[in-house]
C-alpha cells in the first residue's frame, strides 16, 4: 500500500496554501489576460510601457511575488502527486531536494530575468 501525504489532505496547511496559491495565480493570470485582450492589445507601444512599467518597485515587486507563487504552487503539486502515487523512503528525500534545487534556480533565473528586463533593481 503506497504511503498517504497527511499534510495534504483538506484541512492540512500545505492543501491550504496549495488552493491560496491556486486562487491567487488565477485570479492575476485572469487580470493580465483581460488587460491584454480587452484593455490593451498586444503591440509595440504596450512592449514599451510594460517594459517601463518594470522599472516601478509595486509591479517589479508584483512580478517576484507572482514568480515565487507559481514556483511553490507547481512544485508542491509536483511533489504532492509524487507521494501519492507511492514515492517513499530514500526516493521521495531525493526527489524532495531535486524539487528544492530546481525551484531555487528558477526563482534565481526569474528575479535576474527580471532585473534584467527592469534596466536594474527598482528603487
Amino acid at each position: 500500500m503506497a504511503e498517504r501525504y497527511t499534510s495534504f489532505e483538506p484541512g492540512g496547511t500545505r492543501w491550504l496554501w496549495q488552493r491560496l496559491t491556486a486562487a491567487f495565480l488565477v485570479i492575476v493570470l485572469a487580470f493580465h489576460f483581460f488587460l491584454l485582450h480587452f484593455v490593451n492589445h498586444a503591440d509595440e507601444v504596450t512592449f514599451a510601457m510594460s517594459q517601463a512599467r518594470m522599472q516601478e518597485l509595486t509591479y517589479f515587486s508584483l512580478m517576484i511575488l507572482f514568480l515565487v507563487t507559481a514556483t511553490f504552487h507547481g512544485v508542491n503539486g509536483v511533489y504532492n502527486a509524487l507521494v501519492n502515487q507511492g514515492l517513499s523512503g530514500s526516493r521521495k528525500t531525493a526527489v524532495k531536494a531535486i524539487l528544492g534545487i530546481a525551484s531555487l534556480v528558477l526563482i534565481v533565473q526569474g528575479v535576474r530575468t527580471a532585473i534584467a528586463w527592469a534596466g536594474g533593481v527598482p528603487i
